[in-house]
Protein backbone atom coordinates (compact mmCIF):
# COMPACT_ATOMS: atom_id res chain seq x y z
CA UNK A 1 0.00 0.00 0.00
CA UNK A 2 1.00 3.58 -0.51
CA UNK A 3 2.08 5.08 2.85
CA UNK A 4 0.73 8.59 3.55
CA UNK A 5 1.73 10.54 6.66
CA UNK A 6 -0.28 13.58 7.74
CA UNK A 7 1.26 15.95 10.28
CA UNK A 8 -1.51 17.58 12.30
CA UNK A 9 -4.93 16.39 13.44
CA UNK A 10 -6.89 19.62 13.22
CA UNK A 11 -9.71 20.41 10.81
CA UNK A 12 -7.57 20.38 7.65
CA UNK A 13 -5.59 17.31 8.73
CA UNK A 14 -8.70 15.32 9.59
CA UNK A 15 -10.30 16.17 6.26
CA UNK A 16 -7.11 15.27 4.40
CA UNK A 17 -6.90 11.95 6.27
CA UNK A 18 -10.52 11.04 5.59
CA UNK A 19 -10.18 11.93 1.91
CA UNK A 20 -6.88 10.13 1.35
CA UNK A 21 -8.22 7.02 3.11
CA UNK A 22 -11.13 6.85 0.65
CA UNK A 23 -8.56 5.36 -1.74
CA UNK A 24 -8.09 1.73 -0.65
CA UNK A 25 -4.56 1.74 -2.07
CA UNK A 26 -3.49 4.31 0.53
CA UNK A 27 -2.54 3.65 4.13
CA UNK A 28 -2.95 6.90 6.07
CA UNK A 29 -1.14 7.67 9.32
CA UNK A 30 -2.28 10.82 11.13
CA UNK A 31 0.20 12.20 13.68
CA UNK A 32 -1.13 14.70 16.27
CA UNK A 33 1.08 16.36 18.87
CA UNK A 34 -1.70 16.79 21.44
CA UNK A 35 -3.41 14.09 23.47
CA UNK A 36 -6.46 14.16 21.19
CA UNK A 37 -7.26 15.30 17.66
CA UNK A 38 -9.33 18.38 16.87
CA UNK A 39 -8.93 20.17 20.19
CA UNK A 40 -8.84 23.61 18.57
CA UNK A 41 -11.96 22.73 16.57
CA UNK A 42 -13.91 22.45 19.83
CA UNK A 43 -13.41 26.16 20.58
CA UNK A 44 -14.66 27.52 17.25
CA UNK A 45 -17.90 29.47 17.14
CA UNK A 46 -17.79 29.94 20.92
CA UNK A 47 -17.98 26.18 21.32
CA UNK A 48 -20.77 25.79 18.76
CA UNK A 49 -18.45 25.23 15.76
CA UNK A 50 -19.37 27.53 12.88
CA UNK A 51 -18.32 24.88 10.36
CA UNK A 52 -18.92 26.85 7.14
CA UNK A 53 -20.74 29.78 5.60
CA UNK A 54 -23.13 29.51 2.66
CA UNK A 55 -21.68 32.75 1.29
CA UNK A 56 -18.10 31.53 1.24
CA UNK A 57 -16.45 32.95 -1.87
CA UNK A 58 -12.98 34.28 -2.57
CA UNK A 59 -13.91 37.84 -1.51
CA UNK A 60 -13.83 36.70 2.13
CA UNK A 61 -10.20 35.52 2.01
CA UNK A 62 -6.88 37.26 2.50
CA UNK A 63 -3.15 36.75 2.02
CA UNK A 64 -0.46 37.96 -0.36
CA UNK A 65 -2.18 35.91 -3.09
CA UNK A 66 -5.75 35.23 -1.89
CA UNK A 67 -6.80 33.85 -5.29
CA UNK A 68 -4.68 30.81 -4.46
CA UNK A 69 -7.72 29.59 -2.51
CA UNK A 70 -10.17 29.98 -5.41
CA UNK A 71 -9.75 26.53 -6.99
CA UNK A 72 -10.02 24.58 -3.74
CA UNK A 73 -13.10 26.57 -2.70
CA UNK A 74 -14.75 26.08 -6.10
CA UNK A 75 -14.04 22.34 -6.05
CA UNK A 76 -15.30 21.87 -2.49
CA UNK A 77 -17.61 24.72 -1.51
CA UNK A 78 -20.01 25.16 1.38
CA UNK A 79 -22.68 22.98 -0.29
CA UNK A 80 -20.12 20.19 -0.65
CA UNK A 81 -19.14 20.62 2.99
CA UNK A 82 -22.77 20.25 4.09
CA UNK A 83 -23.22 17.17 1.88
CA UNK A 84 -19.99 15.65 3.22
CA UNK A 85 -20.95 16.11 6.87
CA UNK A 86 -24.53 15.10 6.19
CA UNK A 87 -23.24 11.78 4.85
CA UNK A 88 -21.31 11.33 8.11
CA UNK A 89 -24.54 11.81 10.07
CA UNK A 90 -24.15 15.42 11.18
CA UNK A 91 -27.38 17.45 11.31
CA UNK A 92 -26.85 21.19 10.74
CA UNK A 93 -28.77 24.44 10.89
CA UNK A 94 -28.13 27.51 8.71
CA UNK A 95 -28.62 30.97 10.18
CA UNK A 96 -29.89 33.99 8.15
CA UNK A 97 -26.37 35.38 7.73
CA UNK A 98 -25.20 32.14 6.13
CA UNK A 99 -23.36 30.71 9.14
CA UNK A 100 -23.81 26.99 9.60
CA UNK A 101 -23.74 25.22 12.98
CA UNK A 102 -24.41 21.67 14.13
CA UNK A 103 -28.04 21.26 15.18
CA UNK A 104 -26.82 20.23 18.62
CA UNK A 105 -25.04 23.61 19.01
CA UNK A 106 -22.07 21.60 20.26
CA UNK A 107 -18.69 21.60 18.50
CA UNK A 108 -17.98 18.08 19.69
CA UNK A 109 -20.74 16.85 17.33
CA UNK A 110 -18.59 17.93 14.39
CA UNK A 111 -15.42 16.45 15.83
CA UNK A 112 -17.12 13.19 16.80
CA UNK A 113 -18.40 12.36 13.31
CA UNK A 114 -14.94 13.08 11.87
CA UNK A 115 -13.17 11.03 14.52
CA UNK A 116 -15.60 8.09 14.44
CA UNK A 117 -15.44 7.88 10.65
CA UNK A 118 -11.64 7.94 10.59
CA UNK A 119 -11.47 5.29 13.31
CA UNK A 120 -13.75 3.06 11.23
CA UNK A 121 -11.34 3.03 8.27
CA UNK A 122 -9.16 -0.09 8.10
CA UNK A 123 -6.51 1.76 6.11
CA UNK A 124 -6.18 4.72 8.50
CA UNK A 125 -4.63 5.06 11.93
CA UNK A 126 -3.98 7.91 14.35
CA UNK A 127 -1.19 8.43 16.85
CA UNK A 128 -1.65 11.21 19.40
CA UNK A 129 1.08 12.72 21.53
CA UNK A 130 3.31 12.51 18.45
CA UNK A 131 4.91 15.84 17.62
CA UNK A 132 6.52 15.79 14.19
CA UNK A 133 10.02 17.21 14.56
CA UNK A 134 11.52 16.57 11.15
CA UNK A 135 10.55 15.61 7.61
CA UNK A 136 13.38 14.45 5.41
CA UNK A 137 13.19 13.84 1.65
CA UNK A 138 14.95 10.75 0.33
CA UNK A 139 15.05 8.64 -2.83
CA UNK A 140 12.06 6.52 -1.79
CA UNK A 141 9.91 9.35 -0.46
CA UNK A 142 10.18 10.73 3.07
CA UNK A 143 11.16 9.86 6.60
CA UNK A 144 9.08 11.57 9.27
CA UNK A 145 10.48 11.79 12.78
CA UNK A 146 8.22 12.17 15.83
CA UNK A 147 10.05 11.79 19.13
CA UNK A 148 11.99 8.54 19.14
CA UNK A 149 10.04 7.09 16.20
CA UNK A 150 10.66 7.43 12.49
CA UNK A 151 8.01 6.68 9.87
CA UNK A 152 8.52 6.03 6.18
CA UNK A 153 6.12 7.67 3.73
CA UNK A 154 5.72 7.99 -0.02
CA UNK A 155 3.95 11.32 0.49
CA UNK A 156 3.43 13.76 3.36
CA UNK A 157 0.74 16.36 4.09
CA UNK A 158 1.65 19.16 6.50
CA UNK A 159 -1.52 20.34 8.26
CA UNK A 160 -0.10 21.56 11.57
CA UNK A 161 -2.23 24.71 11.72
CA UNK A 162 -0.97 28.17 12.63
CA UNK A 163 0.37 30.14 15.57
CA UNK A 164 -3.06 31.37 16.73
CA UNK A 165 -4.73 29.92 19.82
CA UNK A 166 -1.58 28.83 21.61
CA UNK A 167 -3.50 27.59 24.64
CA UNK A 168 -5.51 25.29 22.37
CA UNK A 169 -2.60 23.97 20.36
CA UNK A 170 -1.45 26.78 18.06
CA UNK A 171 2.21 26.18 17.23
CA UNK A 172 5.01 27.16 14.86
CA UNK A 173 5.74 23.51 13.98
CA UNK A 174 4.31 23.53 10.46
CA UNK A 175 6.21 26.66 9.47
CA UNK A 176 9.48 25.23 10.77
CA UNK A 177 8.99 21.85 9.07
CA UNK A 178 8.30 23.47 5.71
CA UNK A 179 11.09 26.05 6.03
CA UNK A 180 13.54 23.19 6.66
CA UNK A 181 12.45 21.75 3.30
CA UNK A 182 13.20 25.00 1.47
CA UNK A 183 9.89 26.86 1.70
CA UNK A 184 9.48 30.50 2.70
CA UNK A 185 7.04 32.23 5.03
CA UNK A 186 5.40 35.65 5.13
CA UNK A 187 5.13 37.71 8.34
CA UNK A 188 2.63 36.36 10.87
CA UNK A 189 -0.05 38.42 12.61
CA UNK A 190 -2.90 37.50 14.98
CA UNK A 191 -6.29 37.77 13.23
CA UNK A 192 -9.90 37.45 14.39
CA UNK A 193 -8.82 38.76 17.77
CA UNK A 194 -9.94 41.37 20.28
CA UNK A 195 -8.41 44.86 20.09
CA UNK A 196 -6.89 46.76 22.97
CA UNK A 197 -7.67 50.47 23.12
CA UNK A 198 -7.33 53.40 25.47
CA UNK A 199 -9.35 51.98 28.40
CA UNK A 200 -10.97 55.25 29.56
CA UNK A 201 -14.33 54.66 27.89
CA UNK A 202 -14.37 50.86 27.30
CA UNK A 203 -13.77 50.17 30.99
CA UNK A 204 -16.98 52.00 31.96
CA UNK A 205 -18.82 50.25 29.12
CA UNK A 206 -17.67 46.70 29.92
CA UNK A 207 -20.31 44.21 28.75
CA UNK A 208 -22.23 46.71 26.58
CA UNK A 209 -23.02 45.63 23.02
CA UNK A 210 -23.82 47.95 20.13
CA UNK A 211 -24.33 47.86 16.38
CA UNK A 212 -21.96 50.26 14.66
CA UNK A 213 -19.95 51.08 11.58
CA UNK A 214 -16.26 50.75 12.39
CA UNK A 215 -13.55 52.70 10.59
CA UNK A 216 -9.92 51.87 11.31
CA UNK A 217 -7.72 54.90 10.79
CA UNK A 218 -3.94 54.73 10.48
CA UNK A 219 -2.33 58.10 11.14
CA UNK A 220 -5.66 59.71 10.21
CA UNK A 221 -6.10 57.79 6.93
CA UNK A 222 -8.79 55.16 6.44
CA UNK A 223 -7.29 51.65 6.53
CA UNK A 224 -10.35 49.39 6.84
CA UNK A 225 -14.13 49.62 7.33
CA UNK A 226 -16.70 47.17 8.70
CA UNK A 227 -20.13 47.11 10.26
CA UNK A 228 -21.71 44.86 12.85
CA UNK A 229 -21.90 44.04 16.53
CA UNK A 230 -19.18 45.19 18.90
CA UNK A 231 -18.70 44.33 22.56
CA UNK A 232 -16.93 46.67 24.97
CA UNK A 233 -14.47 45.01 27.31
CA UNK A 234 -12.26 46.12 30.17
CA UNK A 235 -9.28 46.39 27.82
CA UNK A 236 -10.96 47.56 24.60
CA UNK A 237 -13.43 46.08 22.11
CA UNK A 238 -14.42 42.64 20.85
CA UNK A 239 -17.18 41.11 18.75
CA UNK A 240 -17.51 39.89 15.14
CA UNK A 241 -17.15 43.33 13.55
CA UNK A 242 -13.93 43.96 15.49
CA UNK A 243 -12.51 40.53 14.62
CA UNK A 244 -12.72 41.25 10.89
CA UNK A 245 -10.75 44.50 11.34
CA UNK A 246 -8.12 42.96 13.60
CA UNK A 247 -6.10 41.62 10.65
CA UNK A 248 -5.55 45.17 9.38
CA UNK A 249 -4.92 46.48 12.89
CA UNK A 250 -2.23 43.89 13.65
CA UNK A 251 -0.05 45.18 10.83
CA UNK A 252 -0.57 48.90 11.49
CA UNK A 253 0.57 51.68 13.81
CA UNK A 254 -0.79 55.03 15.02
CA UNK A 255 -4.25 53.51 14.83
CA UNK A 256 -7.63 54.85 15.90
CA UNK A 257 -10.92 52.96 15.77
CA UNK A 258 -13.75 55.34 14.93
CA UNK A 259 -17.26 54.10 15.82
CA UNK A 260 -20.44 55.30 14.15
CA UNK A 261 -23.43 54.41 16.34
CA UNK A 262 -25.93 55.86 13.82
CA UNK A 263 -24.67 54.29 10.57
CA UNK A 264 -27.96 54.77 8.72
CA UNK A 265 -28.24 58.51 9.43
CA UNK A 266 -26.10 61.48 8.46
CA UNK A 267 -24.53 63.65 11.14
CA UNK A 268 -26.98 66.43 10.24
CA UNK A 269 -29.92 64.05 10.75
CA UNK A 270 -28.56 62.96 14.13
CA UNK A 271 -28.07 66.58 15.17
CA UNK A 272 -31.67 67.35 14.21
CA UNK A 273 -32.85 64.34 16.25
CA UNK A 274 -30.85 65.52 19.28
CA UNK A 275 -32.27 69.06 18.95
CA UNK A 276 -35.84 67.75 18.79
CA UNK A 277 -35.25 65.46 21.79
CA UNK A 278 -33.86 68.38 23.85
CA UNK A 279 -36.92 70.48 22.99
CA UNK A 280 -39.26 67.65 24.00
CA UNK A 281 -37.54 66.98 27.36
CA UNK A 282 -36.22 70.37 28.47
CA UNK A 283 -35.97 69.47 32.17
CA UNK A 284 -34.30 66.06 31.64
CA UNK A 285 -30.59 65.68 32.24
CA UNK A 286 -28.16 65.71 29.31
CA UNK A 287 -27.08 62.17 30.16
CA UNK A 288 -30.58 60.96 29.24
CA UNK A 289 -30.77 62.54 25.81
CA UNK A 290 -29.90 59.30 23.96
CA UNK A 291 -32.26 57.13 26.03
CA UNK A 292 -34.11 54.78 23.71
CA UNK A 293 -31.53 55.15 20.95
CA UNK A 294 -28.47 53.47 22.48
CA UNK A 295 -27.63 51.58 25.68
CA UNK A 296 -28.04 53.91 28.68
CA UNK A 297 -24.39 53.58 29.74
CA UNK A 298 -23.24 54.25 26.19
CA UNK A 299 -25.46 57.34 26.05
CA UNK A 300 -23.81 58.72 29.19
CA UNK A 301 -20.34 58.09 27.80
CA UNK A 302 -21.19 59.79 24.49
CA UNK A 303 -22.35 62.90 26.34
CA UNK A 304 -19.16 62.94 28.43
CA UNK A 305 -17.03 62.42 25.32
CA UNK A 306 -18.78 65.44 23.79
CA UNK A 307 -17.39 67.51 26.68
CA UNK A 308 -20.71 67.93 28.51
CA UNK A 309 -21.81 67.20 32.06
CA UNK A 310 -24.50 64.46 32.10
CA UNK A 311 -26.28 66.28 34.98
CA UNK A 312 -26.91 69.53 33.07
CA UNK A 313 -30.59 70.08 32.13
CA UNK A 314 -31.24 69.79 28.40
CA UNK A 315 -32.76 73.26 28.32
CA UNK A 316 -29.30 74.67 29.08
CA UNK A 317 -27.72 73.09 26.01
CA UNK A 318 -27.27 75.10 22.83
CA UNK A 319 -26.87 74.22 19.16
CA UNK A 320 -23.11 73.72 19.56
CA UNK A 321 -23.76 71.18 22.30
CA UNK A 322 -26.29 69.34 20.12
CA UNK A 323 -23.73 69.32 17.29
CA UNK A 324 -21.04 67.98 19.64
CA UNK A 325 -23.25 65.07 20.74
CA UNK A 326 -24.16 64.23 17.13
CA UNK A 327 -20.49 64.35 16.12
CA UNK A 328 -19.47 61.89 18.83
CA UNK A 329 -22.40 59.60 17.92
CA UNK A 330 -21.01 59.44 14.39
CA UNK A 331 -17.28 59.54 15.17
CA UNK A 332 -16.57 58.04 18.57
CA UNK A 333 -12.75 57.72 18.71
CA UNK A 334 -10.87 54.88 20.43
CA UNK A 335 -7.06 54.99 20.13
CA UNK A 336 -5.86 51.41 19.43
CA UNK A 337 -2.93 50.24 21.55
CA UNK A 338 -2.64 46.71 20.14
CA UNK A 339 -4.40 43.36 19.99
CA UNK A 340 -4.74 40.53 22.47
CA UNK A 341 -2.13 38.54 20.54
CA UNK A 342 -1.80 35.01 19.22
CA UNK A 343 -3.02 33.27 22.36
CA UNK A 344 -6.43 34.91 21.98
CA UNK A 345 -6.54 34.96 18.18
CA UNK A 346 -8.78 32.55 16.30
CA UNK A 347 -6.60 32.44 13.21
CA UNK A 348 -3.17 33.39 11.91
CA UNK A 349 -2.77 35.97 9.15
CA UNK A 350 0.25 35.08 7.03
CA UNK A 351 1.95 31.74 6.57
CA UNK A 352 3.87 29.72 4.02
CA UNK A 353 4.17 31.45 0.65
CA UNK A 354 1.42 30.09 -1.59
CA UNK A 355 3.30 30.68 -4.84
CA UNK A 356 5.51 27.77 -3.80
CA UNK A 357 2.50 25.39 -3.90
CA UNK A 358 0.23 24.24 -6.73
CA UNK A 359 -3.27 25.63 -6.13
CA UNK A 360 -4.80 22.73 -8.12
CA UNK A 361 -3.30 20.03 -5.88
CA UNK A 362 -1.77 21.67 -2.75
CA UNK A 363 1.52 19.96 -3.69
CA UNK A 364 4.81 21.73 -3.13
CA UNK A 365 6.45 23.09 -6.27
CA UNK A 366 9.82 22.62 -4.56
CA UNK A 367 9.51 19.12 -3.08
CA UNK A 368 7.47 16.54 -5.04
CA UNK A 369 5.24 14.43 -2.81
CA UNK A 370 5.00 17.12 -0.13
CA UNK A 371 1.62 18.80 0.40
CA UNK A 372 0.27 21.49 2.75
CA UNK A 373 -3.23 22.62 3.63
CA UNK A 374 -5.16 24.79 6.07
CA UNK A 375 -3.90 27.57 8.28
CA UNK A 376 -0.19 26.82 7.77
CA UNK A 377 -0.51 28.44 4.33
CA UNK A 378 -0.80 32.19 3.78
CA UNK A 379 -4.60 32.19 3.49
CA UNK A 380 -7.01 33.41 6.17
CA UNK A 381 -10.69 34.22 6.07
CA UNK A 382 -13.18 36.58 7.67
CA UNK A 383 -15.11 35.75 10.81
CA UNK A 384 -18.15 33.55 10.18
CA UNK A 385 -17.12 30.03 9.18
CA UNK A 386 -14.80 31.02 6.33
CA UNK A 387 -11.61 29.70 7.91
CA UNK A 388 -13.06 26.26 8.58
CA UNK A 389 -14.36 26.18 5.02
CA UNK A 390 -10.79 26.81 3.82
CA UNK A 391 -9.57 24.01 6.09
CA UNK A 392 -12.14 21.57 4.67
CA UNK A 393 -11.58 22.63 1.05
CA UNK A 394 -7.77 22.63 1.13
CA UNK A 395 -7.65 19.41 3.15
CA UNK A 396 -10.04 17.73 0.72
CA UNK A 397 -7.96 18.85 -2.27
CA UNK A 398 -4.69 17.65 -0.72
CA UNK A 399 -6.23 14.30 0.21
CA UNK A 400 -7.62 13.79 -3.30
CA UNK A 401 -4.42 14.86 -5.03
CA UNK A 402 -2.19 12.62 -2.98
CA UNK A 403 -4.10 9.56 -4.20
Amino acid sequence: MREIVIAGGGAAGLMAALTASENPENHVLLLERQSRVGRKLLSTGNGRCNLTNCRADISHYHGEHPNFAAFALSRFGSADTLAFFGALGLVTVTEPDGRVYPYSNMANSVLDVLRFTLESRDNASTITGASVERIRKNADGFTVTAGETTFAAEAVIVACGGAAGGKLGGVMDGYQLLKALGHHRTALYPALVQLKTDPTYPRSLKGVKADARLTLLEDGRRKAVNRGEILFTEYGVSGPAVFDLSRAAAAGEYLTLELDFWPDRTEAEVRQWVTERAARWPTAEAGQILTGAVHNRLGLVIVKAAGLSPAVPLEQLGEKDHAAIAHVCKRFPLPVTGSCGFDSAQVTAGGMCTEEFDDKTMESRLVPGLYACGEVLDIDGDCGGYNLQWAWASGRLAGESIG
